[in-house]
């Protein structure tokens, strides 16, 4: 398969870019497994403690030369996505036990929700929870009595931060094991027919309530494409799953088979073996540059753009959002799943899913065939799909046509003829906006700005109706430096009340919108920040702003708004309460949206 010349001349520059760092962590990981199987060098009283709990598995450990498989895992039973993990421990020492390895829970890290804290004081702590993630992942395999790891998360900042920890022990093989998402429930466009409705008064609490416990019914992943879906589909993207795993319900023998098979796999690729494969080989520029592909192709969530920056300088490579729009510019969009279209999830998986688009893809010579993955060949595998046979599980070929061609579409008919999402720059500074769920006629809007410190205030004049006429949103002050970068989702109900109104309506924040933006263009992630003193910070109320989706354009139209002082904010309420005093040496360190609000990296 012949790679586009186009999507080479990214990969090539984003390799001869990151040659210096790529080149130093490599040099980390390779003298990492010149030192060879890690328990073999602990003293026995270190052994003797790692191993006094084993159970049935002690004299395997002591003694034995079978593999020792590290479990880090997001399990926590009150978010849904994460409670399946309850049970996968156990399916794992079985996996490992059976081809004469151990498997041991090495840490556990936290999962939060952004669904829970949409609109709350303890957002602010959710892009930062990415890095302790990493930082927890870190603790857990620094006991070094591992050969390799396995790693189970889904959502949002979970997966991007177990990504970075994998690759601190990049010298490990890692095997990342998803939960599924739940069965489908209330549809998620009635769902949010039901938030425009209470956030315009004309339903209750409890109407809203009912709504939403049919939507989120069960455990596993919500159903909509955003952020954890997204993590989900890239975790094959870039070869880090089993093929055909990420979309598979939880508690099902299916799902069962694929956590036994993550095991054996992760055993297998470690150097005990004959075909060690560490996950520094397999996230390499190429897997990231795939991973990119698969964000534009499905219209994934606008959080990636922050996430896979802030996961490729863990391991040396340096990605910027040029990258991105020109990975956008050139794939089309193959997908409808909300909010870019009525299905979900599963609906998405039955018509064919992630193994059809790669197909896809690949003949388009729009993803790198070549990566390596952890399920042992190049990506043409991940065009497979997994099956029962009885107890066995087996991979067999995946269709080659769209079984719904109004959810996943054919290269030749796409349903837009680029990516779904538009890099923006411009007098008003650099960002990002999500088009694939945005209708045509609202990919310019040039309107005066309504300026708001806090989403509250935001939501207070909303109420109050003080937003009539055609009005871009600015919520500034939302950046990482300033509060953490929270996800302002909670404004999306009150925006789409406008447009339906037939106001030309906007959003333009230096913070993050929801994996679940919609239908009305946000410019988000706007840099400089206004704390930074960035041109967002200059706006005031009533500055004629132009968002312009199609030429990729951010501007300020008033003249002469960059000569007055720049706005300042009192954040003092944003740095304590729920947590938030302890994350001040993140917001120190952070750095700018678009260099992935990394805290570290190289």
């Amino acid at each position: 398969m012949t790679v586009h010349s186009k999507l080479q001349d990214v990969t090539n520059r984003i390799i001869e870019r990151s040659a210096q760092t790529r080149g130093l962590y490599l040099d980390r990981m390779r003298a990492a497994q010149g030192k060879g199987p890690s328990r073999a060098h602990l003293s026995c009283s270190g052994q003797a403690h790692a191993f006094a709990a084993a159970g049935e598995d002690q004299d395997t450990l002591a003694t034995g030369t079978g593999g020792n498989l590290g479990i880090v895992t997001a399990y926590n039973d009150m978010l849904s996505a994460h409670q399946p993990f309850e049970r996968f421990p156990e399916i794992l020492r079985r996996a490992a036990r059976s081809v004469g390895g151990t498997a041991q829970v090495a840490g556990g890290v936290p999962a939060m929700c952004d669904g829970v804290t949409q609109g709350e004081a303890g957002m602010e702590l959710s892009l930062f929870s990415r890095d302790v993630i990493a930082m927890a992942a870190g603790v857990a395999l620094s006991h070094n009595t591992f050969d390799a790891a396995v790693f189970l998360g889904v959502c949002d900042k979970i997966v991007p931060g177990l990504v970075i920890g994998a690759q601190a022990f990049g010298h490990l093989p890692a095997v990342f094991v998803p939960a599924g998402p739940m069965t489908s429930g209330l549809a998620n466009d009635q769902k949010a027919q039901v938030r425009q409705r209470f956030a315009a008064g004309e339903v209750g609490r409890e109407e809203l309530m009912k709504a939403e416990m049919a939507a989120y019914h069960g455990p596993g992943t919500c159903t909509f494409y955003g952020t954890a879906n997204t993590n989900q589909m890239l975790m094959e993207f870039m070869g880090l799953h089993l093929p055909g795993s990420s979309f598979v319900t939880p508690n099902t023998q299916l799902r069962e088979a694929l956590t036994t098979e993550a095991a054996k796999r992760a055993l297998s690729l470690c150097a005990l073996g004959d075909n060690y494969t560490p996950v520094c080989d397999i996230l390499d520029e190429k897997a990231f540059v795939n991973g990119m592909v698969g964000l534009m192709a499905t219209g994934g969530s606008t959080n990636l753009l922050i996430h896979l920056v802030a996961m490729a300088r863990a391991g040396g490579i340096k990605l910027t959002p040029e990258d991105f729009s020109d990975v956008s510019d050139l794939v089309p969009l193959l997908a409808r799943v909300y909010p870019n279209g009525l299905a979900d999830v599963n609906h998405f998986h039955a018509a064919g899913g992630l193994g059809f688009l790669i197909g896809q893809l690949l003949e388009g010579g729009l993803l790198h065939p070549d990566t390596r993955t952890v399920a042992g060949g190049g990506l043409e595998q991940y065009t497979q799909e997994p099956f029962l046979d009885g107890d066995t599980l087996t991979w067999k070929p995946g269709t080659k046509h769209s079984l719904n061609p109004k959810i996943v579409s054919p290269l030749s008919e796409p349903f837009q003829t680029t990516g779904g999402l538009k890099r923006l720059t411009g007098s008003l500074g650099a960002g990002v906006i999500k088009v694939s769920a945005v209708a045509p006629k609202y990919h310019v809007i040039e309107a005066p700005a309504r300026v708001f410190h806090t989403q509250d205030a935001a939501k207070a004049a909303f109420k109050a109706g003080e937003l009539s006429g055609d009005v871009i949103v600015v919520v500034r002050f939302q950046g990482p430096k300033a509060n953490g970068m929270p996800e302002l989702h909670s404004l999306t109900p009150m925006l789409a009340i406008l447009q339906g109104r037939g106001q030309k309506v906007a959003l333009v924040t230096d913070g993050r919108m929801s994996g679940a933006s919609g239908k009305v263009p946000a410019a988000i992630h706007v840099c400089p920040e206004a704390v930074d003193g960035g041109p967002i910070a200059y706006i005031r109320d009533g500055d004629i702003l132009r968002v312009d989706a199609t030429t990729g354009s951010l501007d300020i139209v008033t003249k002469g708004v960059l000569e007055r002082a720049p706005a300042q904010a009192d954040l003092t309420g944003n740095h304590a309460g729920m947590g938030r005093e302890l994350f001040a040496p993140f917001r120190a360190a952070v750095g700018a949206a678009d260099d992935g609000a990394a805290v570290f990296g190289w």
